[in-house]
């Protein structure tokens, strides 16, 4: 009898592949980075080889680590690094182009061309977003403009595209033997090419961006079996998808409207449940696909992105060697008392929610001779925790319901001093489940509902628990203070590229 659901996490600087119990916690992991390609300023890409390489390797490693037979595994999830643009040969599975990642910014002169009707909020009605480099279709356009007979290939229909969660599934499903070409709502939102209302690819906007529909993967629910895996996990039903945030969201089971999560990873994801009914964002903020179960009405989320929070943790790290690991940003932090008058905007990729500004890069403010590397890497921290104040006010005022406490996740969330600045910087309790890593845990949960492994959505709630909740402790004039000099140092990252 099956004991476990696999959920593979294909990640944006690693891939993943996790195994929960019924009761929600963690049995097996096995985890594999891959290469961060940077071929020109502003451009970011991943090799979807070597992704499904790792793919393919973490789960057998995982497997064979805890001496689990795969069939023990009632069914596996998908979930992953979402917009990353995938476009690849259906009869031979190679990819014509590196996967184009959801950072890069090279297709800012497609998105002003198409802004130049009907500006930047000229598709948000159907869609949900604005014209902005971080969603998959300008991504495709530029690969079928682009790779030299790519565009041939596409028109012939030759050629799938897919976010990394389609290019996973259609290989563990067989690939050129049989694979199968699918996504859920919920990654297909992030494409720009899906109608918010009829969950189907937009005609209007495919001729707009001149994508032919039969690259396109078929639309399905969050949580159906799409089809069978082969290879190491041979036989079992591949049945849940969710691009990672909307994955964290139902794994932190906010499944009642008004019900939010914020996500500490590469970037900073903020998603409020506002049930089944798009709300359209009046503040900078994404209208986007919470999930969908079976055959049930879609759940909508009003959503604030941020690009770089991990990722800035990881730049310290690689590029100017100030900690060995991530871990150490901390006890640097530590050593001192405060941010020595330094904001750190990290504005590699523009800034997303809820400024939108693809022309604005990254700055260090305030600098004196007294500023030391402690100072710089608390700066860091304190980014992230000003970035997700910024997106949480911008959803009080969309949803119109102030938030009384931020459920967190992701890698960031076992950093105490982020945490607590998080929480004084808010203003209100910040709660970190016992299983931290509810990205994964989300897409179990979508593929174990499928098949029966659980009943129903609302007995998922009994497995959430309460690890530890940071209270406020910075008197709230001092806070106030200090974010109005973010929000300072944030105006200087405008412009800054000229158009």
């Amino acid at each position: 009898m099956a004991k476990y659901v696999g959920a593979i996490d294909q990640g944006t600087t690693s891939t993943r592949f996790m195994i929960f119990d019924h009761a929600g916690q963690v049995v097996g992991i096995d985890q594999k980075e891959h290469e961060q390609i940077y071929p020109k300023p502003g451009w970011v890409e991943h090799d979807p080889m070597e992704v499904w390489a790792a793919t393919q390797s973490v789960i057998a490693d995982a497997l064979e680590k805890e001496h689990i037979d795969p069939k023990e595994l009632a069914a596996v999830g998908v979930t992953n690094q979402r917009e990353t643009t995938v476009v690849w040969d259906k009869n031979t599975g190679v990819p014509v182009y590196n996967a184009i990642v959801w950072q890069d910014t090279r297709t800012d002169l497609i998105c002003n061309e198409l802004a130049k009707v009907g500006g930047p909020d000229r598709l948000r009605a159907k869609v949900g977003l604005p014209l902005a480099t971080y969603f998959s279709g300008p991504k495709i356009k530029w690969i079928l403009d682009n790779v030299p007979g790519a565009r041939e290939k596409a028109e012939k229909g030759e050629l799938y595209f897919g976010n990394m969660d389609t290019w996973v599934i259609w290989n563990v499903t067989g690939g050129v033997n049989g694979g199968v070409h699918v996504t859920d709502v919920s990654n297909a939102s992030r494409t720009m090419l899906m109608n918010l209302e009829t969950l189907d690819w937009d005609e209007e906007i495919l001729k707009l961006m001149d994508i032919p529909r039969s690259m396109l993967p078929d639309i399905k629910a969050s949580s159906e079996v799409y089809g069978t895996a082969v290879g190491a996990l041979e036989g079992i039903p591949v049945s849940g998808d969710l691009g990672d945030q909307q994955a964290a969201l139902f794994g932190q089971t906010c499944f009642s409207a008004g019900e939010a999560k914020n996500t500490y990873g590469t970037g900073c994801f903020m998603l409020l449940n506002t049930g089944t009914v798009p709300v359209p964002s009046k503040n900078g903020l994404l209208t986007t696909l919470g999930y969908k179960i079976g055959s049930e009405p879609a759940v909508y989320a009003l959503e604030g992105s941020i690009a770089i929070t991990g990722a800035l943790v990881q730049w310290l790290r690689d590029n100017l060697g100030l900690i060995e690991k991530s871990a150490d940003i901390e006890s640097l932090a530590n050593t001192v008392e405060d941010n020595g008058g330094i904001y750190f905007v990290p504005a590699f990729s523009g800034l997303f929610a809820p400024y939108w500004k693809s022309d604005a890069r990254g700055v260090i403010v305030g600098m004196t001779r007294y500023v030391n590397k402690g100072h710089i890497a608390r700066a860091a921290l304190e980014a992230t925790a000003y970035q997700t104040r910024e997106v949480l006010e911008a959803m009080n005022k969309d949803s119109g319901v102030p938030l009384t406490a931020l459920k967190v996740d992701g890698g960031m969330v076992f950093n105490d001093t982020l945490m607590q600045f998080q929480s004084d910087t808010l203003g209100v309790p910040v709660i970190r489940p016992k299983v931290a890593e509810t990205t994964a845990l989300g897409a179990a949960y979508a593929a174990g509902l499928a098949v029966g492994f659980w009943d129903k959505v609302e007995d998922l709630r009994a497995n959430w628990g309460v690890d530890k909740t940071w209270e406020p402790i910075m008197d709230s004039a001092k806070s106030a203070i200090l974010f109005d000099g973010w929000l300072e140092a944030v105006k200087r990252t405008f412009g800054w590229i000229k158009q």
